[in-house]
């Protein structure tokens, strides 16, 4: 571009024939930048006699104009951003909407896992209460969330192939996670690791796991019972998973085995201690002392029901006692953990612990 040579009159406070500067200046300014022509400092250099009024609206005017323009890009990312999130939402929901059907239908009708419900509101919250922590993370997208989404789609179409349920709801939470590493890159999902990992709880787990942990859950609850119910005074012989008492037989079945208590305590051991506790050695201790302590509850709950037989009514320990003991072993349960993390804040101090 040419250089640009700008000449100023004005008549502001100027008889006719006076000179608005004085000798030794020039109303002529050169002014050499190729670039756009700052008119607020051509006119504040040429006139230092205009009233600072004046000067100072020029430069609002330019500064407002200035930043709307640098605004208007920025709502047009914004709209995209909105509209590519529309679009991924929707081509998510018609990929795994029949698989959350499924997965909202067990949780509905299978009491073995209806803490299901609870799992994807906690990760809700958690994500919303660190929403701050998260906005300040600087976008590092990476091609290899890419990798994360082919090998979901591939599991999900093994899944429904397969008729194998767990694969499937199991690329769910691989599939957010390859969504987050794409788009958003390796520190969102680090940061983002324990709620997306607390789904998979929500995840009822395969059949031939479930009978493989069930079973010797059963053996090992009639094994204790039938080793105390004698220290109360109560005659057992126990053959597997029955117990045989003098008046009737106990079974432990499946429904008495304590798998049911066990999921359950242990996902609200897990919320229970993110929520009370900022040490994470002593989440993980309360997560994994939520196991002994459902194996021995649902112990106690067969060493009841053997008492209630020898010593009230057999009738009355398989009828409202027997439907009850289930709610009163799991907030008894839920005591003991409590009680548990007293004795870990009372042994290793409260530093860190929640009020």
């Amino acid at each position: 571009m040419g250089k640009v040579f700008l000449t100023l009159e004005t008549s502001v406070g100027l008889h006719p024939g006076e000179n608005p500067l004085p000798p030794q200046r020039s109303n002529q300014v050169r002014y050499d930048h190729p670039a756009r022509l700052d008119v607020a400092t051509c006119a504040s250099f040429a006139y230092s006699q205009i009233s600072p009024e004046v000067v100072t609206e020029l430069l609002v005017s330019q500064l407002v104009q200035t930043e709307y323009a640098s605004l208007r890009p920025l709502t047009q990312r914004a709209a995209l951003s909105l509209w590519q999130t529309a679009v991924l939402t929707f081509l998510s929901v018609w990929l795994y909407g029949p698989t959350l059907y499924h997965l909202v239908g067990q949780w509905l009708h299978d009491p073995n896992f209806s803490h299901g419900f609870f799992v994807p509101l906690f990760t809700a919250f958690v994500i919303w209460q660190n929403r701050h922590r998260l906005s300040r993370l600087a976008l590092q997208p990476s091609w290899i969330g890419l990798g994360f989404l082919a090998l979901a789609l591939g599991l999900l179409v093994l899944g429904e192939l397969g008729a194998e349920l767990f694969l499937a709801r199991f690329s769910l939470v691989l599939f957010i996670a390859g969504l987050a590493v794409f788009f958003l890159g390796w520190n969102y999902l680090r940061s983002l690791f324990f709620p997306l990992a607390f789904l998979l709880l929500m995840i009822p787990i395969p059949t031939i796991v479930f009978n493989g942990i069930t079973f010797p859950l059963q053996l090992l609850a009639s094994r204790v019972a039938a080793t105390s119910l004698p220290w109360l005074g109560v005659p057992v012989l126990r053959e597997g998973n029955v117990i045989v008492l003098p008046s009737m037989a106990l079974e432990v079945a499946d429904a008495c085995s304590g798998i049911r208590s066990l999921m359950s305590l242990v996902t609200l051991a897990i919320i229970y201690g993110y929520l009370m506790e900022k040490r994470v050695s002593v989440r993980v201790l309360l997560a994994l002392a939520s196991v002994p302590i459902a194996v021995l509850t649902n112990s106690a709950r067969i060493i009841g029901t053997g008492l209630l037989v020898q010593y009230w009514d057999s009738d009355k320990a398989e009828g409202f006692f027997h439907a009850s003991w289930g709610w009163i072993i799991f907030v008894l349960s839920l005591v003991m953990l409590y009680l548990f993390h007293r004795l870990v804040r009372a042994l290793w101090g409260e530093k860190g612990a929640v009020a």
